[in-house]
């Protein structure tokens, strides 16, 4: 075993500056919150938090924006599309509705033709001299006559 050497004290002043520095650290951790520090800190924070939730908060909003815009445009081509459809089916029904197509339809799928002299029949309201309105009222009946061109 090797023997320990003395340990030389060190000087004055040397032990005087450590008791000064070791009294500090304990006044450290002894001493008294400052308040107004306190407060200001808290004030820093609580309006930095602020602050964000502002950016935040607006950058939501144009976000949200961004996203309504483009769900416009969506609605927007979708109507466009839609009204072109409509254009087409009113012309389809406009054709449909078409009085010549309907005779060329009645004439070769349901094998009709035009009615000959002797199917057509007038009632004698619309025979012109025949009475007319007034007759056919008075006698609670129509009468049915073939007609005569």
């Amino acid at each position: 075993m090797r023997p320990r050497r003395a340990r030389s004290a060190p000087p004055r002043s040397a032990r005087s500056g450590r008791a000064l520095v070791e009294g500090q650290a304990i006044a450290r951790f002894h001493r008294e919150r400052d308040r107004r520090r306190l407060r200001a800190m808290a004030s820093g924070l609580l309006s930095s938090a602020l602050l964000v939730a502002l950016v935040v908060g607006v950058v939501e909003l144009r976000v949200q924006q961004t996203r309504l815009s483009y769900h416009l445009d969506r609605l927007r081509t979708e109507s466009t599309r839609l009204e072109e459809v409509r254009g087409q089916l009113r012309i389809e029904l406009d054709s449909l509705r078409s009085l010549a197509r309907i005779e060329g339809m009645a004439r070769t799928e349901l094998g009709m033709a035009p009615p000959t002299r002797d199917q057509i029949l007038l009632a004698r309201e619309f025979v012109p001299g025949r009475g007319g309105m007034t007759t056919a009222a008075a006698g609670g009946a129509l009468a049915l006559e073939p007609s005569r061109r």
